[in-house]
């Protein structure tokens, strides 16, 4: 998944008289972390985001596996000498159901206030979207505020977080005269491979999720400077005797301004009782969340919280333990070539077709997006994509999907049926074009951890 040794086109473009667009250095890690804490801080930039500084410094200074500092991009100032905005492109792999994609992830997005509505980030979206499709990234996604990035093409279409949590009367008590049954430990580089492994067991309940290779974890476990936004202490969960059971990712401080410490991945290995070890985690949460807040000299801990997606087995399987729930926020996700992507994951359509009553199958089905479409072209169970261009304008083919909604079906956010309840102008010729694409894309959830 290595990446550094690509060799993208060299930028600088003079914008205007004094505005400069150019690459990142390593030169530039001090006056970058510095215009990132103060733009990226809720509390404005008089009380700079110290974690979202150093995790600048981290992509600058520090070796990264799918990174490298020419991937900011920077606009400068030249007349007053600095920095009033940038992004970046953080490069990854991601699967959809086991058919691996490329990603550019961007992130780090701002612009100082005195310089907005100028285009800028346009400037850079346009720079970043060139570098991602050389790169042959068919995706790119980004976290990001409400809204804002739908003008870049990109929509709302993976689930983003979502959690359940408890609080101090839900920790689970032992008895005075039981033991804790399981123990947790920092984990070390011996044990990468098992987590990786169990990784890859959780990934298995996620229709997308990001691939993690050895030089990832690696770099999770020690290449993250200590107050970095974006490291994870990685622990190990074993029982009295040594015997490894699972294992368990949390920030390193509490958060929600010092009131709660969440578990961020969490897996068990096949044949060990959910419930019985998920105890001992909320306890060690607790004592540790405890101990962040008497570190950070922060009142009003009292919470701990697993932050695994829409859907994790242990939502159900402790339930009474965790009364509040936080519904999930969602990734932006942009596929410039729709009709790619789609013959890119063909062999999984023509699985979900072969398994349903629609085996067999042909004919086909155009799908208009009003500016534009596509059509499905099935052939005995057999299925290719091609484009195609809706005529009249936008009011012919078999289905419609307004702007980008369809990106929502095809990422199993939005079912067929929630999508036609919320857009007039969602409709489908005939149920048997509307059961087809049930079969196609059904709602699946997904909970992605990538690379930052």
């Amino acid at each position: 998944m290595g990446k550094n040794n690509r060799v993208d086109e060299i930028l600088f473009k003079n914008i205007d008289d004094y505005l400069v667009l150019r690459q990142a250095t390593p030169h530039d890690a001090e006056a970058l972390a510095e215009f990132n804490a103060k733009i990226h801080s809720d509390e404005g930039p008089d009380q700079p985001f110290e974690g979202v500084g150093v995790w600048t410094r981290d992509l600058l200074e520090q070796p990264h596996p799918t990174f490298k500092p020419g991937d900011f991009t920077i606009v400068e100032d030249v007349a007053k000498g600095r920095i009033v905005s940038s992004l970046n492109l953080i490069s990854q792999t991601w699967s959809y159901r086991g058919i691996e994609f490329g990603v550019g992830r961007s992130e780090l997005v701002g612009t100082d206030p005195e310089y907005r509505s100028r285009g800028l980030i346009r400037l850079q979206y346009e720079t970043i979207h060139k570098w991602s499709a050389a790169r042959g990234e068919m995706v790119q996604a980004i976290t990001g505020i409400p809204n804002f990035y739908r003008q870049f093409e990109y929509e709302m279409a993976i689930n983003l977080g979502g959690a359940r949590a408890g609080y101090f009367p839900d920790v689970p008590r032992l008895r005075k005269d039981e033991d804790e049954p399981f123990r947790i430990r920092p984990a070390e580089e011996d044990d990468l491979q098992f987590i990786a492994s169990l990784y890859q067991q959780s990934s298995q309940r996620s229709l997308v999720y990001c691939v993690w290779d050895e030089s990832l974890w690696m770099y999770e476990l020690k290449g993250k400077s200590e107050k970095n936004i974006n490291r994870y202490e990685l622990r190990i969960i074993e029982t009295p005797t040594g015997n490894i059971v699972g294992y368990l990712a949390h920030p390193q401080e509490n958060w929600y301004q010092g009131s709660m410490l969440p578990a961020t991945a969490y897996e068990v290995t096949r044949g060990v009782s959910w419930s019985s070890v998920t105890p001992s985690v909320i306890r060690y949460l607790m004592e540790t969340g405890q101990l962040y807040a008497k570190r950070d000299k922060k009142d009003g801990f009292g919470s701990f919280g697993f932050w695994l997606g829409g859907e994790h087995p242990i939502y159900d399987v402790i339930s009474d333990k965790l009364p509040r729930i936080r519904k999930p926020y969602a990734w932006y996700i942009r596929v410039p070539d729709l009709v790619g992507f789609l013959r890119h994951i063909n062999s999984i359509l023509e699985e979900r077709l072969a398994r349903s009553p629609f085996v067999g199958f042909s004919g086909e089905v155009e799908i208009t997006q009003y500016r534009t479409g596509f059509k499905f072209i099935f052939d005995g169970g057999h299925l290719d994509v091609e484009a195609w261009q809706p005529s009249p304008r936008g009011h012919s083919g078999g289905a419609a999907f307004p702007e980008l909604t369809f990106i929502q079906l095809l990422f199993g956010y939005r079912s067929v049926d929630e999508l036609d309840f919320a857009f007039a102008d969602c409709w489908f010729k005939n149920d048997e074009i509307k059961g087809l694409l049930n079969i196609l894309f059904p709602k699946i959830s997904s909970n992605v951890w990538p690379i930052s």
